[in-house]
C-alpha cells in the first residue's frame, strides 16, 4: 500500500493547530504559559489533568498517561489509521497529499468507508426532501414550525417510500451493500436489501466534530407499520448511549456560555425550536435514556470541573417525564454543575411550547427552573402522607439521602431547611438523619471501592513508572528538570549549536538522562513533530517522565521569558559541565609531569576552559 510521503505528514502537522482538533472534544482553558487544560477524553475524571501544548503540538494526561501528537488523538478518539488520520487532517485544510513511488492514494479503512456512507446518506435524503413525493414531511415540518431554512440548519431530509431508493443512489456512488448494511442503512429481509429508513421525515445525528455517524426518523404514513421513531442500530461509529443530538451545533456555545449551560431536551424537535428560540446550547439523547456515558462526554465539552455550570433537563409534565427526570438525577456518575429541572406550563414540549406562545416562552424556561435536588425531594415527598406522624418520619427517611448526596457542603444545611419546612420537622432532627444517610452511603462505598495502587503502570510487569513527583529534590535534580522541560517545550526556538553542546554530557539523575538522550539524538529539532518522536524514543519505564516534562507548565510569566529562562538553563548545563571538566583537569595535572606534552596540553585546556566559562558566565 503507498505511504504518504514524510514531508507531507510533518507539513499537514505543522499546519494544524491541536487545540483546534481537541477542542472539538474537550472544553480547554489556561493551564500556564503555552499550556491548556481540560478534562481527559480517554479516562473520566472530577478535577482536569489532561493538558495540550500547542507550540509542540503534543498531548498528555497526568491522570492516565495518555500522551501524543494530533494524528495519535484521532486515531485514538475516532479509531482510524494513521493513514486517515493524516488524509483526515489534510481534507481540513485543503492540502494535497503525495504517496511515495507516485502512487495512488490508498483505499480508506472501514470506519472511513462508514462516515462516508452516512454522509452520502445525509445528502441523499436532504435532495429528497425538496421532491413532490415529500409533501407530507414539509408539512409536517410546517406545522410544527419550521421552515425551509430550519431544515436545512439541521440538515433535515426525507426518506422516500420506496424500496431501495436510497440503496440504488449511494450503490452508483460506489458503495457496496456490506458497507452500507455495516452503516445501519439498509436492512435484508425475505425479499433482499431494502432502505432501512422509507417513507420518513430524516434528521442526521452526527457526533461532536460534526460528522455523520446515524439518522433518527420520524413516520408519516398511517400505513407504516415501523415505530413512530426509528434510528440507526448500533454500529462501529454509531453508540447510541453515547451520541447526543445537537451536541455539534451547541458545543461552541456551551464552552463559552457565562455560566456554561447545557439544556437537555427529549426530541428533535425539540432541539430545533429550542435553538431556534435562542436556547442554543439543547441537545437531545437519541432513542434512549440519559445516562452515565452521556454525562462523561458533556463533562468533557462543559470543562465540567466545578460548581459554576448548570445542565437543565426539560421533561414533559407527565408521570414518564418526571420519571425520566429523576432517572438522570440518580446516575451514579453526576455533574459538577448544579442541575436544574424545567417543566413547561401545561405539560407542554419545547416544540409545542414555541408553537403556542412563542420563543420568548421557551426562553423563559430557563428562569422557571428549579433545583434538581429540590425536585426529586419532592417527588419523594409526593408518596407519603405529611398530615401522619408516620408518614413524615418515612418520607424523611426516604428524602434523607438525596440531601446527604449533595457534595457541596455550603448547599446541604440549606437543603436541611428546605426539607424540615417541607415536613414540619425540627432542623436537628432532620440534621442527624441526613447525617446518618451520608454514613451509611460512604462505607457502602468504600466497601465497593477496590484497593488502588499507588504505583503508576508502564505496561510491563513488575516495572513501575519513573514520574516527576518521584525524582528526588536536590539543587542538581532541579537544573537538569527545568534544563530538559525547556529543551523539549521550547528546543526549537533555542540555538540549536548551544542546545546539542548542553545536551551532550550525561545527566546525572537516570530518568532525566534517558530523556535527555531522547532530545540529543533529535536529527532535526527544529522539524514540525520532532518532540513527539522524541518522547516516543525514550524508554521505558521512562516515557512517561518526559510527557510530563513536556506538558508541565514551564515557570515563567510568558513565551518570551520562558525562552530566555529555558536558553539560561541550557548554558546553565554548559558551565557545569565545564566545571566538571575543569575538576576533573585539575586532578589530572597532578599526576603528570608540568613540562611534558601531556601536562602543556592540560594547562592549556584549562586556559580554554576559564575563557568558555567567563563567556557563558557573560551571556546568563
Amino acid at each position: 500500500m503507498p505511504r504518504i510521503r514524510q514531508a507531507d505528514v510533518d507539513e499537514v502537522k505543522s499546519r494544524t493547530n491541536i487545540v483546534d482538533i481537541v477542542g472539538e472534544r474537550v472544553a480547554l482553558k489556561s493551564a500556564g504559559v503555552g499550556s491548556l487544560k481540560g478534562l481527559c477524553p480517554f479516562h473520566d475524571e472530577k478535577s482536569p489533568s489532561f493538558h495540550v501544548r500547542p507550540q509542540v503540538g503534543y498531548y498528555h494526561c497526568f491522570g492516565c498517561g495518555e500522551s501524543g501528537d494530533v494524528y495519535s488523538f484521532l486515531r485514538e478518539m475516532d479509531h482510524v489509521s494513521f493513514t486517515e488520520a493524516v488524509e483526515r487532517l489534510a481534507g481540513r485544510i485543503g492540502y494535497t497529499l503525495h504517496y511515495e513511488d507516485g502512487g495512488a492514494a490508498p483505499e480508506t479503512s472501514g470506519r472511513a468507508r462508514l462516515y462516508a456512507a452516512n454522509t452520502a446518506a445525509a445528502e441523499f435524503f436532504r435532495a429528497q426532501l425538496l421532491s413532490p413525493d415529500a409533501e407530507a414531511a414539509r408539512r409536517f415540518l410546517g406545522e410544527r414550525g419550521f421552515d425551509a431554512g430550519a431544515a436545512a440548519h439541521f440538515g433535515v431530509g426525507f426518506a422516500p417510500r420506496g424500496w431501495d431508493g436510497m440503496l440504488k443512489a449511494l450503490s452508483a456512488q460506489g458503495f457496496t451493500r456490506e458497507e452500507l448494511s455495516t452503516a445501519g442503512l439498509v436492512s435484508t429481509g425475505q425479499r433482499g436489501v431494502y432502505d432501512r429508513f422509507r417513507g420518513r421525515l430524516v434528521w442526521p445525528i452526527r457526533d461532536v466534530s460534526g460528522q455523520t455517524i446515524g439518522f433518527g426518523a420520524r413516520k408519516l404514513f398511517d400505513d407504516d407499520q415501523g415505530p413512530k421513531y426509528l434510528n440507526t442500530p448500533e454500529t462501529p461509529i454509531y453508540k447510541k448511549a453515547q451520541v447526543l443530538y445537537g451536541l455539534d451545533l451547541a458545543k461552541k456555545d456551551i464552552a463559552r456560555g457565562d455560566p456554561r449551560r447545557v439544556v437537555v431536551v427529549e426530541g428533535y424537535t425539540d432541539v430545533m425550536a429550542c435553538h431556534l428560540a435562542g436556547l442554543t446550547t439543547a441537545i437531545a439523547t437519541c432513542g434512549t435514556a440519559f445516562g452515565t456515558d452521556h454525562i462523561k462526554v458533556l463533562r468533557r465539552v462543559m470543562g465540567d470541573d466545578n460548581a459554576s455550570g448548570e445542565v437543565v433537563f426539560t421533561f414533559d409534565g407527565d408521570e414518564a417525564g418526571q420519571k425520566a427526570a429523576l432517572r438522570a438525577f440518580t446516575e451514579d456518575d453526576r455533574f459538577n454543575a448544579q442541575t436544574f429541572v424545567a417543566v413547561a406550563p401545561d405539560g407542554l414540549d419545547p416544540c409545542d411550547l414555541r408553537l403556542q406562545r412563542g420563543d420568548a416562552a421557551v426562553r423563559g424556561l430557563m428562569e422557571a427552573k428549579v433545583p434538581m435536588f429540590e425536585f426529586a425531594i419532592d417527588r419523594k415527598l409526593a408518596g407519603f402522607d405529611l398530615s401522619t406522624v408516620e408518614g413524615r418520619v418515612g418520607a424523611l427517611r426516604a428524602a434523607s439521602p438525596i440531601v446527604a448526596e449533595i457534595r457541596d457542603r455550603l448547599l446541604r444545611p440549606g437543603y436541611e431547611r428546605v426539607l424540615a419546612r417541607r415536613l414540619g420537622m425540627d432542623p436537628t432532627e432532620v440534621h442527624n438523619e441526613v447525617e446518618r444517610a451520608a454514613r451509611g452511603a460512604q462505607h457502602a462505598a468504600q466497601t465497593r471501592r477496590e484497593p488502588a495502587s499507588a504505583d503508576a503502570p508502564t505496561g510491563q510487569p513488575g516495572v513501575v513508572a519513573v514520574t516527576l513527583a518521584s525524582l528526588p529534590r536536590t539543587a542538581d535534580v532541579a537544573v537538569e528538570r527545568d534544563a530538559i522541560m525547556g529543551a523539549l517545550q521550547y528546543g526549537h526556538l533555542i540555538d540549536q549549536e548551544l542546545l546539542s553542546r548542553a545536551l551532550a554530557a550525561p545527566f546525572r539523575t537516570p530518568g532525566l538522562d534517558a530523556v535527555r538522550e531522547a532530545v540529543a539524538a533529535a536529527p532535526d529539532r527544529t522539524r514540525a513533530g520532532w518532540v513527539t518522536d522524541a518522547v516516543n524514543a525514550v524508554r521505558e519505564p521512562y516515557r512517561s517522565l518526559a510527557g510530563e516534562l513536556l506538558m508541565t507548565p514551564f515557570p515563567a510569566k510568558d513565551e518570551a521569558g520562558a525562552l530566555v529562562s529555558a536558553t539560561d538553563l541550557t548554558r546553565r548545563l554548559i558551565l557545569r559541565s565545564l566545571e566538571h571538566e575543569k575538576q576533573e583537569l585539575l586532578g589530572a595535572v597532578q599526576r603528570v609531569p608540568a613540562d611534558s606534552d601531556g601536562g602543556r596540553a592540560l594547562r592549556v585546556r584549562l586556559r580554554d576552559i576559564d575563557v568558555e566559562r567567563q563567556r557563558f558566565t557573560a551571556e546568563s
